[in-house]
């Protein structure tokens, strides 16, 4: 019995000697350790995963070091990956089809959102008199940055109302409180925007919300299925030559979505940066409470959701063609998958 003992202690020092470095081997073979990640508005909860992994130090674990730039909107990020001043993009999934539809290959690997968060609202202020889409023409619309989700949320809304894109006016207002200012202050009609800005206009009585994808069900009745939002993506051709260092966002990622499964709202407050807040606690913890159901939950692209984003932009977007766009070659759910039996989300 002793000697079995012995043999089983000896077996298992063994195994926890190889099985250590084995970890640090795979962190050595990382193509790239320091990483450049581009965002089109941090402080939304759209990204709040991305924020989550970085505060948490997730990034680090996995012997990264990554520096996020922040731009005004997710088609600023978007430049700066094409224009190869980025790695990767924090941004929304329907940017893969849209460069696809330019002969420009993108993939998303992780997922961070499940629903894009955007809700369409009108002032009440400037459009007291509101009854439908048709109202809007003429008028000015607020979105992140011209281009972005916001935007082509936007650009749906109007089109199933009979309205073209080219019937308004887009304005880039940001995700923060640049966008409060515009609304509150005239400066616009309407807004597409995420949390927590929608909601603290919301409930202070500024927007009369027209169409919401806050929810999964709202979700579901404005795209008519599962539309996946935002993600990390990147070329097909930076993936292929750096697919450890793609893992290791991958693992970042869902670790942080692995702990906003558990997460109360005290915990978030202390992890997100005071700016966050934009100076009001208890309503930024309302929006996150809206919010929660559409954050993913294990970084995997759900099976019919490219198809929902694709038959959505293409309803409106006429330099997208469906039947010439290769869903398969705008995402992976490869690293995500690894990521998930790792972190058991």
């Amino acid at each position: 019995m002793l000697h079995r003992r012995t043999l089983i202690s000896a077996s298992a020092i063994a195994a926890a000697t190889i099985a250590l470095p084995r970890v640090f081997a795979q962190q050595a073979k990382l193509e790239k350790t320091r990483i450049s990640i581009a965002v089109g508005g941090k402080a939304a909860f759209y990204y709040l995963p991305l924020t989550i992994s970085e505060q948490l130090g997730y990034f680090k674990a996995e012997g990264l070091d990554v520096e996020i730039s922040d731009f005004a909107g997710g088609a600023r990020a978007l430049q700066a990956v094409v224009g190869g001043s980025a790695d990767v993009c924090s941004g929304a999934y329907e940017h893969t089809i849209n460069l696809q539809a330019k002969n420009q290959f993108f993939q998303a690997f992780v997922l961070q959102g499940r629903a894009p968060q955007i809700a369409v609202g009108v002032s009440t202020k400037n459009m007291a008199g509101y009854t439908g889409i048709p109202d809007l023409k003429g008028k000015k619309i607020g979105v992140s940055a011209p281009g972005s989700s916001t935007n082509m949320v936007a650009n749906l809304v109007l089109s199933r109302g009979g309205l073209k894109a080219s019937d308004v006016s887009y304005i880039g207002v940001g995700v923060a409180a640049g966008a409060l200012t515009a609304l509150r202050s005239g400066q616009i009609d309407a807004i597409s925007n995420t949390d927590p800005v929608m909601t603290m206009l919301e409930q202070k009585g500024d927007v009369k919300i027209i169409s919401d994808t806050r929810t999964l069900q709202g979700t579901q009745q404005v795209f008519g299925g599962p539309m996946p939002a935002a993600c990390l993506y990147a070329s097909s051709e930076f993936i292929q030559k750096n697919p450890n260092t793609c893992q290791a966002l991958a693992n970042a990622i869902v670790h942080g979505l692995k702990w906003l499964q558990t997460a109360g709202p005290g915990d978030i407050i202390k992890t997100v940066p005071e700016t966050y807040l934009l100076g009001d606690r208890a309503l930024y913890l309302a929006s996150f409470d809206k919010v929660r159901e559409s954050i993913a939950t294990d970084g995997l692209v759900p099976v019919d959701g490219p198809k929902t984003a694709l038959t959505a932009i293409a309803s409106f977007d006429t330099t997208v063609k469906a039947d010439r766009i290769d869903l398969a070659k705008t995402y992976t759910n490869d690293f995500a998958r690894r990521a998930k039996d790792r972190f058991k989300a």
